[in-house]
């Protein structure tokens, strides 16, 4: 059975995990999946990981991250396809009363009132960082983790050593043990793009091609709205 090797952040793979299945059914190739976070540092982004020699076929990444390896060239020109786009949310452990975080003060009385506030290390999270914090004056004033990818936030809250996660809200969703407290307020939101591409150097073009198709149709438009997002494809 032909193969493709993907690499995919935490954004899409609550929506990826639902539809690879019907994939493979329908189309007789097998998805062997690795995952990486978009961006940020340390040796398990899939920009490090494709630069040590990882195989893979297909990346699936926030748009900030695909752009980055569209530049290093390691991407096939023109494959790049956009799958959806998501906002970012507040996970909550599951049971506790739910701030109003749908406003900009609420959202700020809920940063400053957490003891903890755990945010991923890709792409959201260097933007709540270097951009949202200092904009709402709470920079220096909380207590921010950075941990490396969202399953690392969520756990976090699961097991009580943070009091609230910043993160996408498809990377809520899926989540054991948490809940979602609702979207940040619209003025100060940070619309996140997925996107997919194929990796310079894949002997599986053709099954890639196939796969990206398949994640950009509008079969695929119900698990991506399952998972918090709204697909590209959207009219």
């Amino acid at each position: 059975m032909t193969q493709v090797k993907v690499l995919i952040s935490g954004g899409f793979h609550g929506a990826y995990d639902q539809l690879v299945p019907e994939f493979e059914q329908a189309e007789g190739i097998e998805t062997i999946t690795g995952s990486g976070a978009s961006q940020g540092s340390g040796p398990q982004t899939i920009a490090a990981q494709l630069a040590r020699g990882v195989a893979a076929d297909v990346v699936i990444l926030s748009r900030e991250g695909l752009s980055e390896l569209i530049a290093a060239k390691r991407i096939v020109a023109g494959t790049d396809f956009d799958l959806a786009r998501v906002g970012v949310g507040v996970a909550l452990r599951a049971g506790t009363p739910k701030p109003d975080v749908g406003t900009v003060e609420g959202f700020r009385q809920a940063l400053l009132k957490a003891k903890t506030v755990a945010v991923p290390g890709s792409t959201s999270g260097i933007w709540l960082v270097n951009d949202l914090f200092p904009r709402l004056a709470v920079a220096d004033r909380i207590n921010v983790v950075v941990r490396p990818r969202g399953t690392d936030v969520t756990a976090m809250i699961v097991e009580g050593t943070a009091d609230l996660g910043v993160l996408p809200t498809s990377e809520i969703a899926y989540a054991k043990g948490v809940e979602l407290a609702g979207n940040i307020a619209a003025e100060i939101q940070f619309m996140q793009t997925f996107s997919a591409a194929i990796v310079a150097g894949s002997q599986q073009i053709e099954a890639a091609k196939r796969l990206i198709a398949f994640l950009t149709s509008a079969r695929a438009s119900a698990a991506i709205r399952k998972g918090g997002m709204e697909p590209h494809n959207a009219s």
